[in-house]
């Protein structure tokens, strides 16, 4: 009787089962589609995403030539001021202050990095927003170095 019960029992659940989990064909068909809409809405969702990053982040060319004259122009303001330090320690006539002429040749190298950033962004085109924040941040650095270096704060 017990084994008769437990076969009937196991019966009846392989048989509930294998009713309420097959699928029809129109069904499988139907969340294939759904499926695929969305993959669809999703790819397109990252389209958008991907044009609305890559417009926010790269600078138009107008921008781009105008921050690149100003810098250039920066750039060479910089240069005249470091030939004019230049000119100055050779009309001195005396021993040149180690440091001193060390300072100049940081300035130097400063200002030529500068130059070396600006010519490979415009070679790589990286983020723009980015790059014109370091690049300013910089700049604001060394002209900083400028004003700082004719001050002397030894006591």
């Amino acid at each position: 009787m017990k084994k008769s019960i437990f076969i009937l029992a196991t019966a009846t659940l392989l048989s509930g089962n294998l009713l309420t989990s097959c699928k029809s064909n129109a069904e499988k068909e139907n969340e294939a589609t759904e499926n695929a809409a969305a993959a669809n809405q999703e790819l397109e969702e990252v389209r958008d995403d991907a044009k609305t990053d890559a417009a926010v982040t790269k600078a138009n060319e107008a921008e781009w030539l105008a921050f690149k004259a100003e810098v250039n122009s920066d750039i060479a303001t910089n240069e005249a001021k470091i030939a004019v330090l230049k000119s100055d320690l050779k009309k001195q006539g005396k021993a040149i202050d180690a440091s001193y002429q060390k300072s100049v040749d940081d300035l130097q190298e400063r200002n030529e990095a500068l130059k070396a950033k600006i010519k490979e962004y415009e070679v790589t085109k990286t983020d723009w927003n980015e790059f014109k924040r370091e690049f300013n941040s910089d700049m604001a650095d060394l002209g900083q170095a400028f004003k700082n270096f004719t001050v002397n704060n030894k006591k």
